[in-house]
């Protein structure tokens, strides 16, 4: 049997997930969320094999947090994100912190599960309809690398340091205690940083890191 979780903040969402999964009879849903915070804590307490995220949950960086925490977790599960969207900026910084797939809301109930029983296998997954898009967006990104780069140089080594670990899905809080500054010192870096760079949230921040190549240090 197959233990799954999944969040999204639709209901919508939600019941037609149920619905997908309640013909399956080796899928047991073992729990389901609305929000990242409360997909941590179904993770954390059902321990499921597979988990389906929403990337975008209330918060533009909602579904990206719980996916770093969740495979932070003991034994996590095989994580695959879902958004009605075919290719957007948030795809490659998941992919980047370990999700092991990418499917869209409107995926065929069929295809769904075979995904949901490949996740389970240990394999990963991936939209066929996104495969060239993929491909384009990174691309994209190797063009985006050498001007990421030059405005991570304009910051001081504190504040990439920073970057660095918002790109990692860390809080202020987390940072703070890897960094040994107190959250309210790292709450002014980020809000410095965000302004330098000219990002509105951190979900911008931390593509900079990615592309600049913060991540791969």
């Amino acid at each position: 049997m197959i233990k799954l979780m999944f969040a999204d903040d639709e209901e919508l969402v939600r019941s037609g997930l149920r619905a997908m999964m309640s013909g399956a009879a080796d899928i047991e849903i073992v729990g389901e969320a609305s929000d990242g915070r409360s997909a941590v804590e179904v993770a954390r307490r059902y321990h499921p094999d597979v988990a389906l995220l929403d990337i975008k949950m209330r918060a533009p960086d909602d579904g990206i947090r719980a996916l770093r925490a969740i495979l932070a977790l003991p034994d996590p599960p095989m994580v695959a994100m879902l958004t009605t969207f075919d290719i957007d900026e948030y795809v490659s910084l998941a992919l980047r912190l370990g999700a092991n797939g990418f499917l869209l809301k409107d995926i065929d109930p069929s295809a769904l599960l075979r995904a949901i029983r490949d996740l389970a296998k240990g394999g990963a997954v991936l939209d066929p309809g996104v495969a060239a898009r993929m491909v384009q967006s990174h691309r994209d990104e190797q063009r985006a690398a050498q001007p990421a780069r030059k405005l991570l140089a304009s910051l001081s080594e504190r504040e990439r340091e920073v970057v660095a670990l918002i790109g990692q899905g860390l809080s202020n809080a987390e940072i703070g205690g890897r960094l040994h500054l107190s959250e309210a010192t790292v709450k002014g870096y980020v809000s410095a940083v965000l302004s330098k760079i000219g990002a509105v949230n951190r979900v911008q921040a931390a593509l900079l890191a990615y592309r600049g190549g913060l991540l791969d240090q």
